[in-house]
C-alpha cells in the first residue's frame, strides 16, 4: 500500500473514494466536533446534566474509541461519528459502527459521562462509594470479565452487562441509568439489589451539582488530531483486536452442525454460510453480543473451512438457519468462558 497523503483543503478526503480515502492519515482529516454530526448530541448531553443542575459539562473531544482517559474527566468520541463520510467507511470496514444511531450514541455519552463526574469530584475516594461500587483499585480488563446475565446487583444500560467489568464502570452505568430522561428507575429497579446504588447516586448528585469540580482536565489520550496512522492501519489494528478469541474449535462446531456424508439434495455446508452469511451474522452478533466484524469473520472462515471438510447440511436450507445460526451464537460465548476460565486459572494459581 502507499503512504499517507499530504494534507489538503478542508474535507478533500470527503469526495475520494474507499481506497484513496484509506491512505489519509487520521489527523490530516482535520476533525472538528463543532458543526458535525456529533454537536447536537454534545449540546444534548450538557442540557441533561444542566437540568440536572450541573455547572460542570465535561469536555468532549474526538478519538479513536469511547473513552474517558483514567482519572481525568473529558469524554473521547470516536472520531467516525464526526462525518458521514466515515461512518460509510466504517461501516464498509467494520460492517457496523457503534453510536451510529442517536440513541446509541446518547447512552454511550451517559456512560462516558458517568466515568467523568466521578473523576472530577473524586467521588470513588469516598467511603460510602468503595462500600457499594467497590474499589477503583481493582483488576480490570474490559473484554475479560465473568458476566451473570441475571444478576439484579447491577443496573443494565450498555450492552454484555457491562456494570461488571470492574466498579468504575458500575458507577458509570449506574449514573447513566440515573441521568436517562424519562426512565423511572425506581419502578424499573425497584425490587433490584441495584436499586441501592440508584439511591446513592440520586443523593450525592443532588449533592455536588453546583458545586465546581476537583479535577477539570488533563491529557487527551488517544486524540485523533494527533493520531498519525493511516485510515487503512487505524481499521487493520482494529479488525485484529475485534477478531480475537474465536480459533481453535472449528472443526468440532463443523462436524455438530453439519455431516460428511453427502445426501442427495442437500446443499453443500459452505455454499449454506455464504448464502445466509447476512443472516448469520447478525444472529451471531446480536445473540452473543460480538462486534459484527468479529461474526463476520467467523462465518466466512467456517465457510471456508467446511469446504475443505466437504460437508453438507443435514436439513433442507431453510429448516438450517435458525439452528445453525442458534449454534454459532452458542459457540461464541462457549469460547468467550472458556477464555475466561483460563485466564482466571491463570491468575489464581499459587
Amino acid at each position: 500500500m502507499q503512504g499517507a497523503i499530504p494534507p489538503a483543503a478542508p474535507e478533500a478526503w470527503a469526495e475520494a473514494d474507499d481506497v484513496a480515502l484509506l491512505r489519509w492519515r487520521v489527523c490530516d482529516l482535520a476533525l472538528r466536533i463543532d458543526g458535525s454530526m456529533v454537536e447536537r448530541r454534545v449540546a444534548r448531553l450538557h442540557a441533561e446534566l444542566a437540568g440536572r443542575g450541573f455547572g460542570f459539562l465535561p469536555t468532549c473531544y474526538l478519538t479513536t474509541e469511547w473513552l474517558c482517559p483514567d482519572l481525568v474527566p473529558l469524554i473521547g468520541i470516536p472520531f467516525c461519528l464526526a462525518h458521514p463520510r466515515l461512518v460509510r467507511l466504517e461501516k464498509t470496514m467494520m460492517l457496523e459502527v457503534e453510536g451510529e444511531s442517536e440513541g446509541e450514541c446518547m447512552k454511550l455519552l451517559r456512560h462516558e459521562c458517568g466515568h467523568a463526574i466521578n473523576y472530577a469530584y473524586r467521588l470513588y475516594r469516598r467511603t460510602r462509594w468503595r462500600e457499594l461500587f467497590g474499589r477503583m483499585s481493582a483488576d480490570y480488563d474490559p473484554h475479560e470479565y465473568y458476566m451473570r446475565p441475571y444478576s439484579r446487583r447491577y443496573v443494565v444500560h450498555l450492552r454484555d452487562n457491562y456494570a461488571q467489568a470492574h466498579p468504575d464502570e458500575d458507577f458509570a452505568e449506574t449514573f447513566a441509568v440515573w441521568l436517562t430522561p424519562g426512565l423511572d428507575w425506581r419502578a424499573r429497579y425497584h425490587d433490584w439489589g441495584a436499586l441501592a446504588k440508584l439511591e446513592y447516586v440520586d443523593r450525592l448528585m443532588r449533592s455536588i451539582a453546583g458545586r465546581p469540580p476537583l479535577v477539570t482536565g488533563g491529557p487527551r489520550h488517544f486524540a485523533a488530531a494527533r493520531t498519525r496512522a493511516t485510515l487503512a492501519t487505524y481499521f487493520e489494528r482494529k479488525q485484529k483486536e475485534f477478531s480475537k478469541g474465536f480459533i481453535g474449535f472449528y472443526d468440532p462446531a463443523l462436524r455438530r452442525l453439519f455431516t460428511d456424508a453427502p445426501t442427495e439434495g442437500r446443499t453443500r455446508a459452505h455454499r449454506f454460510l455464504a448464502a445466509h452469511r447476512r443472516l448469520l451474522v447478525d444472529t451471531v452478533a446480536d445473540w452473543a453480543r460480538v462486534p459484527k466484524y468479529a461474526a463476520d469473520g467467523l462465518v466466512r472462515r467456517l465457510a471456508q473451512r467446511a469446504e475443505e471438510l466437504g460437508l453438507h447440511l443435514r436439513t433442507a436450507d431453510a429448516a438450517a438457519i435458525l439452528p445453525v445460526g442458534v449454534c454459532l451464537a452458542s459457540l461464541v460465548v462457549e469460547a468467550r468462558e472458556h477464555r475466561l476460565r483460563a485466564l482466571h486459572t491463570r491468575e489464581t494459581k499459587p
